[in-house]
């Protein structure tokens, strides 16, 4: 039986911030986690010299945690060509600045894919959403994003022509129906900085976190079968004593070992990962299927499942192989043969292609304006548990405290998102120095 200061059931982003903030301070910690590595959702998969994130994901470097708590520069990250390349099967719109200008609409052209006023209009939004405070952003009645940017006076074009289009891949869902105190925070971040991949994949984050614990901190494949305030007992009967204990697993998880934690529901996201000899894009943009004519109606769905795909090999080069190209395509939902209520690791492609991927690749095509048919697949994730539903009206932020006396912390807490994952890492491991007559240091070594 092993005694600590603080046990954390849980090693992704969440668990390891409250880690390493707490051991910073000189207590003891325990982290136990049921898979064979830390990260939780962010993780990487190395295949056949492809770096394959479990899920596509990127991160943003103006999310205030990642600042606080990342070292940036170690992760030699590669950003994003800032903007959005555009596609209806007609023509394709560059919607901003390739080479990085004081705003994401700098390149933007009047008439090209949004009308004047419309471009004015966003244009005063992300001004808005850039230099108002946090907290000022989130005041107010909640309402859904598609209201909100209705409220603002964009035009259905605008909305369902280019906004939806990169929103649904944030969101994982089509309507908007999403808060819009989340819409302004995101947003808010795209405009001040580019979103990167780190040189050695996302799973590069939860590693960096964890190299600041004492080896033999974080135990693997030790998944938590009690909870209580004082302590942690896992399948086997092993038992963790502690004086504080904080669950910084999914919020699925979390529901079943803490009283009165409410499960969220979930947005479920597919991401296909295929090979090629040859980029089809130069550039390192994220393609989604709009409407690039301000003149025509915006049509109703897509012409295929693709939500956004990119070839992720020309933002950072290290996702692949010399001669060879890395692309990346998210599909909403997952198939009814995944599982995958967490990512784990990727299935060989077996056999022939399926209708699934079949739909995929000639979406592909469509965007790309190439053949994919002699692309490779390298891996398909089923993501069910990609995203806690959003839908507004929302509560943002939610205790970490319980009435049991334990802990909780994770992105089901706060935003969806790897800054509500570190920011509610934060706010668990405050409450337990606060609980513990600690919190003075707390706030003078790691808030300023």
């Amino acid at each position: 039986m092993q005694t600590v200061d603080v046990a954390v059931v849980g090693a992704g982003l969440a668990g390891l911030s409250a880690a390493t903030l707490l051991a910073a301070q000189g207590l003891s910690v325990a982290v136990w986690e049921a898979a064979d590595d830390v990260g939780g959702r962010v993780r990487t998969d190395q295949v056949d010299g492809f770096l394959l994130d479990r899920g596509f994901q990127v991160l943003l470097p103006a999310y205030p945690e990642v600042a606080r708590q990342i070292d940036l520069p170690a992760l030699r990250a590669r950003p994003f060509v800032r903007g959005l390349l555009v596609r209806d099967g007609v023509r394709s719109v560059s919607l901003g600045d390739p080479s990085g200008g004081v705003s994401a609409l700098a390149g933007l052209v009047p008439g090209r894919a949004l009308r004047a006023a419309d471009l004015a209009r966003l244009a005063a939004l992300t001004a808005r959403d850039r230099f108002t405070r946090p907290a000022d952003l989130v005041a107010g009645p909640d309402r859904s994003t598609r209201a909100d940017l209705r409220a603002r006076g964009l035009s259905a074009q605008a909305i369902d022509g280019v906004l939806a289009p990169l929103l649904r891949g944030i969101f994982l869902e089509d309507d908007l129906a999403t808060s819009a105190r989340f819409f302004h925070l995101v947003w808010r971040s795209f405009a001040a900085r580019p979103p990167v991949l780190p040189e050695g994949g996302m799973g590069a984050l939860p590693q960096q976190l964890a190299a600041r614990l004492q080896p033999g901190t974080v135990r693997l494949n030790c998944p938590a079968d009690i909870v209580t305030r004082t302590g942690v007992r896992s399948r086997d009967g092993e038992s963790l004593v502690a004086r504080a204990v904080i669950v910084a697993t999914d919020g699925t998880t979390a529901a079943r070992l803490v009283p009165g934690i409410a499960e969220p529901s979930w947005h479920g996201v597919t991401t296909y990962y295929f090979r090629a000899d040859a980029s089809p894009l130069r550039r390192g943009v994220l393609v989604v299927e709009g409407s690039t004519d301000p003149r025509r109606p915006v049509r109703p769905g897509r012409s295929g499942p693709v939500i956004n795909t990119v070839v992720l090999s020309e933002v950072a080069p290290s996702y692949a192989p010399s001669g060879a190209a890395l692309i990346a395509a998210s599909v909403l939902g997952v198939p009814d043969d995944g599982d995958a209520s967490v990512p784990g690791p990727p299935a060989d492609a077996v056999g022939g292609v399926d209708a699934d991927e079949a739909a995929v690749r000639r979406h592909l095509s469509s965007l790309y304006g190439t053949d994919t048919a002699g692309w490779t697949l390298l891996a398909r994730y089923p993501v069910a548990r990609a995203l806690p539903t959003l839908t507004s009206p929302h509560v943002l932020r939610r205790p970490v405290r319980t009435p049991s006396g334990v802990y909780v912390c994770g992105d089901h807490r706060d935003t969806p998102s790897i800054q509500g994952a570190l920011f509610s890492g934060r706010r668990a491991a405050e409450a337990v120095l606060t609980d513990q007559g600690l919190a003075t240091t707390m706030r003078r070594r790691v808030v300023s």
